[in-house]
């Protein structure tokens, strides 16, 4: 598959189903590294993804392959700051450059006044680090929360966000 086989738009709301099912296909690697099916991607349910995907100040996006959902990635605003979280893609089809995509997606549908991005995974997902680290995210700090500790990450926005923007535009 090339970058250009498939496309990335809001999600619907019609589409909340598809999307819990990708969502928990997807996070279902990440409980097993921390040894807890209770992860809440994992326990969110349907009625409260539609609840969340209502919310003005939350955006998703999707990355479909014809009509099948593929990967996702939810991002909450709030003043210049934009978070994303719940990157998730369909586990066959992981390693084609989608999720890295799907970050850059998001920069179209960012306030004009969003400065900065800030991601979190697990202390321990070495994978999704690098792949945040790779796209110029840097650590900030660590938070417990139940029995897991989340890394946040943060990259400012600046003059390159604006031309991947550009580049992205109509893909």
């Amino acid at each position: 598959m090339t970058s250009t086989d498939f496309t990335i738009d809001v999600v619907p709301d019609e589409s909340a189903g598809e999307l819990l099912t990708l969502r928990r296909a997807a996070f279902v690697t990440e409980a097993q590294v921390y040894g807890d099916p209770n992860i809440p991607p994992l326990t969110q349910t349907l009625h409260e993804l539609h609840e969340d995907m209502a919310l003005d100040s939350v955006i998703t996006l999707g990355a479909w392959e014809g009509h099948r959902l593929v990967g996702s990635v939810r991002v909450e605003l709030e003043g210049g700051k934009a978070t994303l979280g719940r990157l998730a893609v369909a586990p066959d089809m992981q390693g084609r450059g989608i999720g890295t995509r799907l970050m850059f997606a998001v920069l179209p549908y960012l306030p004009e006044e969003t400065t900065e991005i800030w991601v979190f995974t697990g202390k321990d997902s070495r994978h999704n680090l690098a792949l945040y680290q790779q796209q110029g995210y840097e650590e900030q700090y660590d938070k417990t929360a139940g029995d897991l500790t989340y890394t946040y990450l943060r990259r400012i926005l600046g003059e390159a966000d604006a031309r991947n923007e550009a580049d992205s535009v109509g893909r």
